[in-house]
Parts: structure tokens; sequence; C-alpha cells
């Protein structure tokens, strides 16, 4: 087992590895930003390395000067938590070239699932369905025009390298698809470095719907059941439950067993996650595989009993998993808190928090690196916590969230806590009537 590990990250989830690590008898190392040097994770880490300016290029970004930290406290691994350099190949295959164990999959696996159209082409070789589109990059207008023709509208466009619906425009007639190609490409080229584009068909009512899977360096890989994720704005999850409303026990066994295909294909070890766009009829298409640690991961562990990052840490240092498929026993929801202004189309709001209280109580659970006196900053993402309400019923899960955000008091700033109250008292969101287009007609009051 690891020595001391060095967290290549911030916020929440590196306080969240800090935890785990602590469990385990491992020391840890932060890294923090100049605009961090007051954050939770740096005080709470056994040592702590300033590595930089704000500016994520200058700090969280900067691979010299995280290699540097790893080297001057004498880490024998990096956990790269999620976001930042968490699916960067080149950081991994630098980690290794240093004698430094990187707490995830190969390079190799990194850079296979990395790219869309080469993720896509593996999958389709490994019997998993995916969303019938263009083979490979689109290398024009007109092949881009044919394709949609044969194909017939509504298609999306999507950049390869893109994330975070970056890249991504949705063409419902043909007179629409000239800018919406230019568009996609231009901005692919300003958020990736790369312009390549390719075409799939548009699902129509879709949900998304995950796989949560684990795989060993000795080729065993699980599954550990599904959670829901369409309740999002602007492609950006808000809201996270396990197990999905929309799931039979059917469905959750053809999921998993594509989702271990997918895994298996590339020989995968660490945790990840198979993402599925699911159509009103329940056939489900890969969408792409997140080789990381994810922001819902909590979910998870609160319906089947798991510590995610305990095993991401035990299989990077060799242990075998168990290969058993999980099955939720209870029900969870995350509400993901973001300093932001609902009312404001979602400002961000960074700012002073000058007053604190977090939820507590049976049930509940709240993931967060704020506290009274903490100031945001206005450089990085504008999650500053999460709740994570489980209960025996989605129903009672839903009335234990409820509760918790009613008793959750942040000032000083805004907050996505009153656009979750009104989500949960929602009668189509109770009932489970919901697609990833939800929130478009969502009316916040």
């Amino acid at each position: 087992m690891f020595k001391k590990v060095l967290i290549a990250n911030r916020g929440e989830i590196a306080l969240r590895v800090i935890r785990t690590c602590r469990e385990m008898g491992i020391k840890t190392v932060a890294v923090y930003s100049t605009a961090d040097k007051d954050s939770l994770h740096v005080r709470f880490a056994d040592e702590a390395v300033c590595i930089g300016k704000p500016a994520s290029s200058d700090s969280y970004l900067n691979i010299t000067r995280l290699m540097a930290a790893a080297e001057i406290t004498n880490a024998d691994a990096v956990h790269p938590g999620y976001g930042f350099l968490a699916e960067n190949a080149r950081f991994a295959e630098i980690c290794t070239e240093h004698g430094i164990k990187f707490i995830g999959p190969t390079p190799a696996m990194i850079r296979s699932m990395g790219d869309k159209i080469t993720a896509k082409e593996t999958m389709i070789k490994a019997g998993v369905p995916v969303i019938p589109g263009s083979d490979g990059l689109l290398e024009s207008l007109d092949q881009a025009r044919s394709i949609a023709h044969d194909m017939g509208y509504p298609v999306i466009i999507k950049a390869t390298a893109g994330g975070g619906g970056k890249g991504m425009r949705v063409v419902w007639e043909d007179s629409e698809l000239e800018r919406a190609y230019n568009t996609a490409k231009a901005e692919a080229l300003a958020s990736f470095k790369n312009d390549g584009i390719y075409m799939e068909k548009f699902v129509e009512e879709p949900r998304h719907i995950e796989i949560q899977v684990a795989g060993d360096q000795y080729g065993k890989v699980c599954h550990l059941s599904e959670r829901d994720c369409s309740i999002q704005r602007r492609h950006q999850k808000l809201v996270e439950e396990s197990p999905s409303p929309f799931m039979t026990p059917e469905l959750r066994e053809k999921m998993g067993e594509a989702a271990i295909k997918a895994a298996s294909a590339i020989n995968y070890e660490s945790v990840g996650t198979i993402e599925f766009l699911v159509d009103k009829h329940r056939n489900f298409y890969f969408m792409e595989m997140n080789t990381r640690i994810q922001v819902e991961h909590c979910v998870t562990e609160e319906v089947i009993n798991y510590d995610l990052i305990k095993e991401q840490i035990k299989i990077a240092a060799g242990v075998p998993i168990s290969g058993r498929n999980y099955i939720p026993e209870m029900h969870a929801i995350e509400c993901r808190i973001n300093a932001e202004d609902p009312y404001n189309d979602f400002r961000p709001s960074p700012g002073k928090i000058t007053v604190l209280h977090q939820p507590g109580g049976h049930g509940v659970r709240v993931d967060s690196h704020i506290y009274a006196g903490y100031v945001i900053p206005p450089y990085y993402d504008s999650m500053i916590g999460k709740i994570i309400a489980v209960a025996r019923t989605r129903e009672e899960a839903i009335d234990t969230m409820s509760r918790a955000l009613s008793e959750y008091v942040i000032e000083g700033v805004k907050t996505t806590i009153p656009f979750h109250q009104q989500l949960m008292r929602n009668e189509d969101f109770r009932k489970g009537n919901f697609t990833t287009k939800f929130l478009e007609t969502f009316v916040l009051q």
C-alpha cells in the first residue's frame, strides 16, 4: 500500500480523498494555488505545497509544478480527483516515468476512451450498442449533409475531444446544418485545441443513465449499478440519483453487462463510468466513458455501502476486486450546490460566506469544503458542495432531501438551493417523469 498520496486537485474532492487516506493510514499532500491557501483541504492534509497563482494553468494544470511537489514531499502516488488532469494521459505517463503511481487507469486506457471516435469504434467491436452516426470525423459540410439526409433529422454534431457540452449542436432541419457545423468546429478548436467533429442521430426524450464500473489489474471487472443523471442544465448535471426511477431489473442486467463489456474491451483497471443515453423505449446507447472518479460517486456509495475512493486506491496498489455485481439496496439522491444565482440565469456568485449552517440528521450526507468566512474564488468551478439524501424508497429520499435543503443556510453568496427546493416539490420530478430536457420547461418561482 502507498505511504503518501499527493492529491492533484482542490475543494471537496481533495477533502474527500484525504478522509479515505487517513482511514487507510496513508499520509496526504495537498497542493494549492494562492487563491486556495485558506481551503480546508490545505488544513486537513498532512502536508501542503503552494504550486502557483490562481489561474489553473499556473497551478492545478501545471504538470511541472505538481511533479515537483510530489518529489519534494516523497509522495509515492498521485490521486487526480476529477476535472483538471484526471483524464490527462500525458500526466499519467509522466507520473509513471518518475516512479510515482497514478491512481487511475493507464495512459493507454485514458487515450482509448478520451477520443470519442476511437471510443465508439472500440465499443462497436465489443458489441456495445452505439448511436448511429458518422464513421469517424466529418471531413466537409457536404459529407455532413449527406449523412444527415441518410439518417434523417434531428442529428447532433459533437466535438471528438469534447466535454461539458462544448462543441455540441443539435440540428433539427437542413437549413440549420451549415451554421451548426461551423459553430461546433470553431467552439471545439477554442475549447480543446482540436476542431474534429462527428455526427450522431439525436435521441429524442432521452435519459442520461450511467453505470459505475470497477476493474482490477488481473482482468476482473464488475459493475456497481446505475445512476440517473438526467436533470441537467446545458449538459451540466445538477441532480443525480440511484437507482434510476426509469430502470427495470431487465434493463439493469442488460446495461450492466454492456458496461462490463465496454470496460473489459480495454482491460480497464480502476473505477470508471460508462455513460449511456436511454430512449423512451428503453433502448440504450453508449455515449462515453469517464476514466476517473465522478462528482456523483457518493450516490453509489450510499446505496451499496461501498467506498469508491478506497477501492480506487486499493486497485492502484494491486489489490484484486471482489468481482461482484451490485444491486442498490437503498435510494439516494444528490443535489449539487453551486455558488450561482438561479434567478439570474445561474450566474456565478463568488465571494465571502458570512453565515453557514449545514444540514444533518438521519439519511443526510454533506460533502463540502466551505465554512463561515470562506471566500469562494472566481477562478474555478462554482460547485461548493453536495447534499446526498438516502432512504429506503425514492419518495422518502426526496422528503429527506427537502428537509435537508430547508436546513442548509448559506449567506453572503447566491446558491442553487432555492432551485433544488422547488425541484423536490415538482410533481413530475417526484413521479420520475423527466428526461435530459426537463429543465428547458422548468420555471423557477
